[in-house]
C-alpha cells in the first residue's frame, strides 16, 4: 500500500504538468500562392474525391463554400469589387453564362479533347459533365405505360403529384423548363401547360424531387440523369423515361472568377476538371456522362443519338433567363386550384 501512495505521489506533478499544456495550434498554413477557394454547387459525395486528388497532387489549399447555383452566382456577383472565390464549380453552363460579367474567359490545356458540342466558344466556362434531362416515377405506383413523354405529364392523374424544384433555385430545374418549352410549342403556353399540371407546387432543392418519388409523396418527378441513376443503383422504387417528345443535354461546368485572389491555382483546377483522370471518375463514380470524346461511353446508357433530342440553345437559355424566371413566377401564381 505504501508503495503505491509513494507512485502516486510521483506521478501527481507529472499529471498536473500535463493538464496545463495547451493543445499546439496547426504548425502548417499555407502562403496565398498555395490556396484556392471554389464555391460549388456540386453535391459533397462529388466535389469531396476531386478536391481531394487536387489537393494531393498539387499541395494545393482548397476552401470550399457549397450551396446552390444561383445562391453562390449571386454571392460571386455581390462579392464582384473584391472577389473572394476563385472557381464556380458547378451549376448549368447557361447559369454561369448568365454571370459571364462575373468571370474571366479561359480555354482549358486539353480543351482539344473535349466533344464538339460541349465546348464553349467564348470560353466563359469549362464543362464537367453532359447531363440528360429525364422523367421518373414510383415503380409501385405508377405503370410504365403511363409515363412516356412530357405530355403524359399533363394527364388529370398526375395533376399535383409531379415533383419539381424551383427553378429560382435549381439550375437542374431551369434546364429542365427551356427544354420543356423547346418541346412544347412556345413559351407561354409549354409553362402555363406544365404550371397547371404541377397544381402550384414546387420544391425548395433539385434532391428533394427523387425523395418525393421514391416515398410516394410525388408520383412521378422531373430531374438529371445522374441523379435517377445514382437512386435506382440504391435500390429505390424509381425508373427513369427519357421523354419520347424530346429532351436536352446540357454540361454543367466551371468558371474562373474575375479578379480571383488565385487566379493561377484556379487555371489548375479547372484543367483538373477535365482531365482523363477525372472524366474517368465521372462515368464510373458518380453516374454521369463525361464531355471528354476520347473517354468511352458508359455502355449501360443509351447513346445520345439514340434519344430524341431537341438543339438546346444555351445563348438563348442565359440571354433569356430573367425574363423566363419571372413569366414562371407569375404563372405559378395564377394556376387555378
Amino acid at each position: 500500500m505504501k508503495k503505491q501512495i509513494l507512485i502516486l505521489a510521483l506521478l501527481l506533478p507529472l499529471l498536473a504538468s500535463c493538464a496545463e499544456k495547451q493543445p499546439e495550434p496547426y504548425p502548417y498554413t499555407p502562403d496565398q500562392d498555395r490556396r484556392l477557394v471554389v464555391y460549388t454547387s456540386h453535391k459533397e459525395e462529388v466535389y469531396t474525391p476531386i478536391i481531394r486528388e487536387f489537393e494531393e497532387r498539387t499541395g494545393i489549399w482548397v476552401d470550399v463554400v457549397s450551396g446552390g447555383t444561383n445562391e453562390l452566382l449571386q454571392r460571386i456577383q455581390q462579392e464582384a469589387d473584391a472577389p473572394k472565390a476563385d472557381v464556380m464549380f458547378g451549376g448549368g453552363v447557361e447559369s454561369l453564362e448568365s454571370y459571364q460579367d462575373c468571370f474571366s474567359p479561359y480555354i482549358c490545356r486539353e480543351a482539344a479533347g473535349i466533344s464538339e458540342q460541349f465546348q464553349s466558344e467564348s470560353g466563359c466556362w469549362t464543362p464537367f459533365s453532359a447531363l440528360p434531362v429525364v422523367l421518373v416515377y414510383n415503380t409501385k405506383l405508377v405503370a410504365p405505360e403511363s409515363l412516356t413523354s412530357w405530355k403524359d405529364l399533363e394527364s388529370p392523374a398526375f395533376r399535383g403529384k409531379i415533383a419539381f424544384a424551383d427553378p429560382q433555385i435549381s439550375g437542374s430545374s431551369y434546364t429542365a423548363l427551356v427544354t420543356r418549352i423547346q418541346t412544347g410549342g412556345g413559351m407561354e403556353d409549354s409553362l402555363t401547360r406544365l404550371c397547371t399540371a404541377l397544381d402550384g407546387k414546387q420544391l425548395d432543392s433539385s434532391g428533394a424531387v427523387l425523395t418525393a418519388v421514391a416515398d410516394g409523396s410525388a408520383l412521378v418527378g422531373i430531374t438529371l440523369e445522374e441523379t435517377a441513376l445514382q437512386h435506382i443503383a440504391a435500390g429505390e422504387d424509381i425508373a427513369l423515361v427519357y421523354p419520347s417528345d424530346g429532351t436536352s443535354c446540357v454540361p454543367d461546368g466551371s468558371a474562373l472568377v474575375k479578379g480571383a485572389p488565385h487566379g493561377d491555382n484556379a487555371r489548375l483546377f479547372l484543367d483538373f476538371t477535365v482531365s482523363t483522370d477525372v472524366q474517368s471518375m465521372v462515368g464510373q463514380r458518380f453516374c454521369r456522362r463525361t464531355v471528354r470524346a476520347d473517354i468511352p461511353a458508359d455502355p449501360s446508357l443509351p447513346p445520345l443519338s439514340t434519344l430524341n433530342m431537341v438543339s438546346y440553345d444555351v445563348e438563348w437559355a442565359s440571354q433569356n433567363r430573367d425574363r423566363l424566371l419571372s413569366e414562371w413566377s407569375f404563372l405559378l401564381g395564377e394556376v387555378p386550384s
